[in-house]
């Protein structure tokens, strides 16, 4: 599945299926065909996205100090796109839509 998230304050963003469905389950929202974040929730979905990828930044930190105690590469672990990357257009889109007040909508 593709999922489109739509906002009259923001423009289009397309994410795959695997990488929205780990997207919205980080917000704590069940992966769907169609849904809807209010303004209300989106400042606990920019705290839980922030969260998240602190976490990775942090678990990747520890992996690479792991890995040059035991003098390996990371090469596998640099080459993959980092949960920050795939979720900043989500971020920007919910600082926007908040900003406006405008919901944002997916499956409609």
């Amino acid at each position: 599945m593709i999922y489109k998230f739509k906002s009259k304050a923001a423009g289009d963003l397309i994410m795959m299926g695997p990488n929205g469905d780990q997207m919205l389950r980080l917000i704590g929202k069940e992966p769907a065909a169609a849904g809807i974040i209010e303004v209300a929730d989106m400042p606990a979905a920019l705290a839980a996205l922030e969260q998240a990828v602190a976490a990775e930044d942090a678990a990747r930190k520890q992996a690479e100090l792991e890995a040059s105690d035991a003098k390996t590469g990371l090469s596998a672990a640099r080459d993959h796109v980092s949960l920050r990357q795939r979720v900043w257009p989500m971020v920007e889109m919910l600082r926007r839509s908040h900003s406006e007040a405008a919901d944002i909508v997916w499956g409609v």
